[in-house]
């Protein structure tokens, strides 16, 4: 039986991926959405820390019952404020389009010898990533090529994350955990309360420098056929896969804290 120690009585934050670890096989489980009102309900905030796109993060932000939602791997943040949603963001629009655009030429040129790639379907919905689907709406991408291709990012000097879906790139300082520490540190929280009030939840190598950064933190259970490739892995994993696992997790926490 999965247990919590007692570092998990102080978690008053909740940050978490979305695809496959919200989502399972493509959907999105009632019993995720059930969880993550279980959290507000509890009084816990609840930040979705994803590289989907802004399009979704703007549906997942407006719509869901979370309290912020960092998309593209947090190029932008969205957050309902006095019941309005606000955009925020370490690069302004401008350049953060720019960017993209250059990118964008780039990849093409390196998809040229990849012919089975492409670009993902929600890639006009980005405003600063471009996204290589490798396992969403395709079969799944043998993962010598994904490294290959995220190796000829890198030599751009650009930014090259593999998830479970998507290969995601981006020029830019920001990054899931970078993002997510510009926003907590608005929120007033200090270094020490982020390590002792916040946890994160995560399914893929790109969750792996959150997975470092906060020492509370979870893989549902599909993570471990990444196992191998974690530079830093989750303290703790759950038995069942994406949001399955995630609500298991949910249950555990919630009666932790009762």
């Amino acid at each position: 039986m999965i247990k919590l120690n007692k570092n998990w009585n102080s978690i008053e934050w909740v940050l978490t991926d979305v695809d496959d670890t919200l989502t399972c096989h493509g959907h999105l489980p009632p019993e995720t959405l059930i969880a993550l009102q279980a959290l507000r309900d509890a009084g816990k905030k609840v930040v979705a820390v994803t590289g989907a796109c802004a399009g979704w993060g703007d549906h997942i932000a407006q719509l869901w019952p979370v309290d912020a939602v960092l998309a593209e791997n947090g190029a932008v943040i969205m957050e309902k404020q006095n019941g309005y949603l606000v955009t925020d963001g370490l690069t302004t629009m401008a350049d953060l389009a720019s960017n993209q655009q250059r990118l964008k030429a780039q990849v093409e040129t390196i998809l040229i010898d990849y012919p089975d790639l492409n670009f993902t379907l929600d890639q006009a919905y980005r405003v600063c990533e471009v996204a290589i689907d490798i396992g969403q709406n395709r079969l799944t991408v043998d993962s010598a090529i994904v490294d290959e291709v995220v190796s000829k990012i890198h030599q751009l000097g650009a930014n090259a994350t593999a998830s479970s879906i998507h290969i995601n790139a981006w020029y830019g300082q920001h990054s899931k955990r970078i993002a997510a520490e510009y926003f907590l540190k608005k929120k007033g929280l200090s270094d020490e309360q982020i390590q002792s009030l916040c946890c994160y939840v995560g399914d893929s190598p790109n969750d792996a420098e959150m997975f470092g950064w906060l020492p509370n933190s979870v893989g549902v259970a599909n993570i471990e056929k990444y196992w191998d490739k974690l530079a830093h892995k989750p303290s703790l994993v759950m038995s069942k896969p994406g949001g399955y696992g995630f609500a298991e997790f949910v249950d555990l926490l919630l009666c932790k804290n009762q």
